[in-house]
This record gives C-alpha cells, sequence and structure tokens, in this order.
C-alpha cells in the first residue's frame, strides 16, 4: 500500500468520524470522498489575495460563493448569494437582492451566531478598497485583481440599504460589473469571524483558516502534501452528495497519472498531451476537454533595459519558433496564438499581422537596436504545469535554442511557485514563461488585468507596459454596453499591443482533465478551474 493510498484510507475514515457516523461500512467510504491530484500547493486560502489557478481551486471554488455565478460549463451570468438584481438606466447603480437563511461554515476553530447579510458583503468589498479598513494591509500582500482591473476609482460606495439588499455606486458605467461579481476574488468571507480573529489579535488567520458559504468546508492543510474538507450539511443549494474531499499536492504530472490509474485519485488536473492520448485509450478512465478561454505568453519586462526598446521585443517575437513549441510541448493540441486573447471571445481581430519566425529579420532589428553582438538575459520558466503551458522548462530550453542562434545568451531561471510570484510582482525577471485562464469571457478580463498601466503597478502585468493609447482605448471599452463599438476599440488596441510587442504571443490550449469512470457531475469551465459541487462517486458494479 502507497504512502498516499495509506493517507486516504486514515482521511476517509476521520471524515466519516467528523460526520458523525459511528459505524461506517468500510466498502462504502472510499464512495463518500473524492481525492483530487492537484498541481501545486494554494499561496493562500484568501481568493482576495491570489491570481493563481491552483489558489483558487483550493479556495473560490470550493470554500466560498460569490455574489453571482457562471451557469456550469458556460459564461453566462446566474444568481449566487445575489438572488436578484436591478441597474439604474444610467449603468452607474447595481442593487443586489441577497439571499436569506445562507448559512457560513460552523468548524472547530469557528461557530457562526448568524446567517449570511450585507454586512459580509461589505466586509469582503471595502477591505480591498478602503485603506483605512482594518483588515485592507492584513497579510501583506496586494488585492491583485481588485487594484488591476481599476475597482478602487470604478466603485464610489456600497451601501448597505437592509440586512438583505446592497446597492454598488459606480463611478461610470462598466459594461463587464456583474461578470466581475462573479470572480474568484470577489468571493464573500465571514465578517463576523473577521472581527473575532481582530478583537483576538489574529487577523492573518482569515486567509489562513477560511470560512465561507461554500459547498465545501476546510479541515486541514499540510503544505506541500494535502488539504482536506468535508461537505457543508448546511449549504444553500443542498448538501452535497460527497462527504469529503482531498487535494492530494502532486506536483509532477507522471505521478498524478500514476495515482489516477492505480485509484488513489479519482480526478488528475493538467494532464500532459501524452497522458491525453494514454488516457483515451482506457474504459477506466474519462478524458474531459474543452476550448480553453487562455493565452501562454513570454513577457518581456519593459522597466529593464533592453526590454524598454521596442525593437529588440520586435526582434525576440521574430526569433521564436514558435510552430515547434507547438509540436514539442504541447504535442500539436494547440494553435499559435497572435493577439492576447483567444479566437472564441467575441472582440478577437483576425486582420491583425502577426510576427513570423524569421532569425534575420530578428538579427536586423537587434542592429537597428544597438545590439548586433546580441546581449545575456534571463528566462524564467513556471514551476508549475498548466493548461496553457503542460512543460514550462521545455519550452524555455527551446527559446534558449532559437536565442543562441541570433547571438543572444540566456539563462533559465525557476522558484518554487510562492517565491516565484512574488519576485515576479517586484518585477526581478528579464523575461518570464507564463500565461493566463481567462475568468468571465469579457476581453477586459484579458486586457486589464494583464496590459493596463494599473496592472503594470499593482504587479499582475509581468511586462510591467503602460501604453497610454493602450489603456485609454481598454478603459473606454469598459465604459460603454454596445458590443460593436467595444468590438471597434479592442480591434485598436491589439493592434497596438502587436506593434509594442511586450511579449510573445505563443499558445491558445484545449483544456483538460482526467477522471476516473466511477466520477459523475463533473463540468469543465471555459475559465477553468475545477469545482466539485454537485460531483458524485458511482459505487462499483
Amino acid at each position: 500500500m502507497t504512502s498516499l493510498c495509506r493517507f486516504v484510507c486514515l482521511t476517509v475514515a476521520a471524515l466519516v468520524m467528523l460526520g458523525g457516523c459511528e459505524n461506517p461500512e468500510p466498502e462504502n467510504l472510499r464512495n463518500e470522498v473524492l481525492v483530487f491530484c492537484s498541481e501545486g500547493s494554494p499561496e493562500s486560502f484568501n481568493p482576495q489575495l491570489v491570481t493563481s489557478g491552483t489558489s483558487f481551486d483550493a479556495s473560490a471554488h470550493n470554500i466560498y460563493d460569490q455574489l453571482v455565478a457562471f451557469a456550469p460549463g458556460s459564461s453566462r451570468i446566474m444568481p449566487g448569494l445575489a438572488e436578484s438584481w436591478t441597474v439604474s438606466d444610467d449603468g452607474t447603480r447595481y442593487r443586489l437582492n441577497l439571499r436569506h437563511d445562507v448559512q457560513f461554515h460552523n468548524t472547530r476553530y469557528f461557530s457562526p451566531s448568524r446567517s449570511f447579510n450585507a454586512d459580509d458583503v461589505l466586509f469582503s468589498f471595502n477591505r480591498q478598497r478602503l485603506e483605512s479598513h482594518d483588515y485592507h494591509r492584513v497579510s501583506g500582500r496586494p488585492y491583485l485583481y481588485f487594484d488591476s482591473m481599476g475597482l478602487g476609482d470604478l466603485i464610489l460606495d456600497i451601501r448597505k440599504l437592509d440586512n438583505y439588499t446592497v446597492e454598488f455606486q459606480l463611478a461610470r458605467p462598466e459594461a463587464p460589473f456583474l461578470a466581475t461579481l462573479a470572480m474568484e476574488f470577489a468571493s464573500i468571507l465571514s465578517a463576523e469571524y473577521a472581527q473575532q480573529l481582530l478583537a483576538a489579535g489574529t487577523p492573518r488567520k482569515l486567509d489562513r483558516r477560511p470560512i465561507g458559504t461554500g459547498p465545501f468546508k476546510f479541515e486541514r492543510y499540510e503544505k506541500d502534501a494535502y488539504i482536506r474538507y468535508t461537505a457543508h450539511d448546511d449549504y444553500w443549494a443542498g448538501k452535497q452528495k460527497l462527504n469529503g474531499l482531498v487535494f492530494a499536492i502532486t506536483p509532477d504530472p507522471s505521478t498524478r497519472l500514476a495515482r489516477l490509474t492505480s485509484g488513489e485519485c479519482d480526478v488528475m488536473n493538467n494532464p500532459l498531451p501524452i497522458h491525453v492520448a494514454a488516457a483515451s485509450n482506457r474504459d477506466d478512465i474519462k478524458v474531459l476537454s474543452q476550448p480553453g478561454l487562455n493565452i501562454a505568453y513570454w513577457a518581456f519586462n519593459t522597466r529593464r533595459p533592453p526590454f524598454d526598446n521596442a525593437l529588440v521585443r520586435r526582434a525576440l517575437n521574430y526569433a521564436i519558433d514558435r510552430n515547434a513549441i507547438i509540436q514539442a510541448v504541447y504535442d500539436g493540441n494547440a494553435e499559435v496564438a497572435k493577439n492576447p486573447i483567444p479566437p472564441i471571445i467575441w472582440a478577437y481581430n483576425a486582420s491583425v499581422q502577426d510576427y513570423e519566425y524569421d532569425p534575420e529579420k530578428a538579427r536586423e532589428l537587434l542592429q537597428l537596436a544597438g545590439f548586433p553582438n546580441g546581449f545575456t538575459m534571463d528566462i524564467w520558466a513556471i514551476p508549475v504545469q498548466r493548461a496553457y503551458n503542460p512543460n514550462a522548462r521545455k519550452m524555455a530550453e527551446m527559446i534558449q535554442q532559437n536565442l543562441r542562434e541570433i547571438g543572444i545568451r540566456s539563462r533559465i531561471v525557476t522558484y518554487e511557485w510562492g517565491t516565484f510570484l512574488r519576485k515576479l510582482r517586484f518585477g526581478e525577471h528579464d523575461s518570464v514563461l507564463l500565461g493566463w485562464t481567462g475568468d468571465n469571457g469579457d476581453p477586459d478580463n484579458f486586457f486589464s488585468p494583464l496590459l493596463s498601466c494599473a496592472s503594470a503597478i499593482s504587479g499582475s502585468n509581468r511586462a510591467f507596459w503602460c501604453n497610454p493609447d493602450f489603456d485609454r482605448l481598454v478603459f473606454e471599452a469598459r465604459k460603454i454596453s454596445d458590443q460593436e463599438a467595444r468590438h471597434q476599440l479592442y480591434d485598436q488596441a491589439q493592434l497596438i499591443f502587436k506593434r509594442e510587442a511586450p511579449w510573445l504571443t505563443i499558445a491558445h490550449t484545449t483544456q483538460y482533465k482526467l477522471a476516473r469512470a466511477r466520477v459523475d457531475g463533473l463540468t469543465l469551465s471555459p475559465s477553468g478551474g475545477t469545482r466539485f459541487a454537485g460531483v458524485s462517486l458511482k459505487a462499483p458494479d
């Protein structure tokens, strides 16, 4: 019996005991607890403080709820903790009617005395937007999504009209605002729990020992090993069929596959292309797939010479053979990206002229930029596997070879995931291989968090690129609701992006998950992420 198998057996027994079952039938226990082979450890259990899908899976997608939600498998908005809403004629006031009798998690470290209400909404957003808020500086992290999307300037006020009605007052109309409220950073935390921790002098625990209203409640976390959850018995949408959930943290993809095929895990995240092909030939494994709302890119730190020179950035765009990368890294299961948004988004500009692989043109541009003999640079490669980049190290090695051919010497750099993200935020890199999976299907969800001037300040813009003309177009597009008018503005913004080349756009991919045949009800989201609400395990025949 492997160590993971022993751990799962012990965890199943512990979860059943927590659920109050005194004499569980051993053969049924494993059918009540789903084991998810995840790819890494979360940075935090507060989705306000992070941007990675790994952290969102561990928190926003299973512990918390948002005011509105995306319908399973789509980007269509549906009610969440707000059961209905109205928007003023001028598009600047959003009034939300909250659900009654929504219960927060009752755990060994917190027992709520009341149900969810408007105070929790005000706490969750005001912590992020008000510098005077008691929790604004707790945990010492920036609010990357909130800040990069300019929400501090957009939201003028949030009013509590009564215990179950709140109103957002905006500085201007904002076309994607409802979709923004469905994003992970907009998860609703417990104001009562926060006040209790503040009074005890331990406010940081809010971000480490989470309390939400979602389908599963947090039980225990062992860094780089596992996360354990139990079903929320009083979940407003109904108790889950699963009694428990375990995240078995397994960074190596081949080990994840081995654990899946042996039955130790029920669901595997981010399989390699070769794993997808192998699983397709098995009756006991299901391949789940959906076109990805994503982009893989190579960002250049425009605050650092020589990457502050657009000629150098264009040269780097011409220098890389992306078709070879698609074959070697993605096994052909991706398409070369030319824009920062994928073709499935309505604002995609198909007329943009892409950079072709042309080493001679790259050398000419380097000569014009004053670097006839090249230069030395770092390539940072993410240490975790993602649907948009299954093997960043291999990709970096291929880029390194292409750069060598035009006289640029490079060094591949990586760190542990949390350290990697922190150093990126402070701009310690020359360049970085990274990517993005959209959260809400709106083009602004790519342009603002990744390429706006506000996101260059917050640190989620890894190129630290701030172009006033691009920024103005994106800002204007957010203010209008007419989709065709927005499309025209985004067309111009994509032309500026391509001309200035703060990134090399690399690939758009199909997202995959592998699951044991007994897993029922698991749905992929266009925005990625893994949500276990509504999932069950079928008993063996």
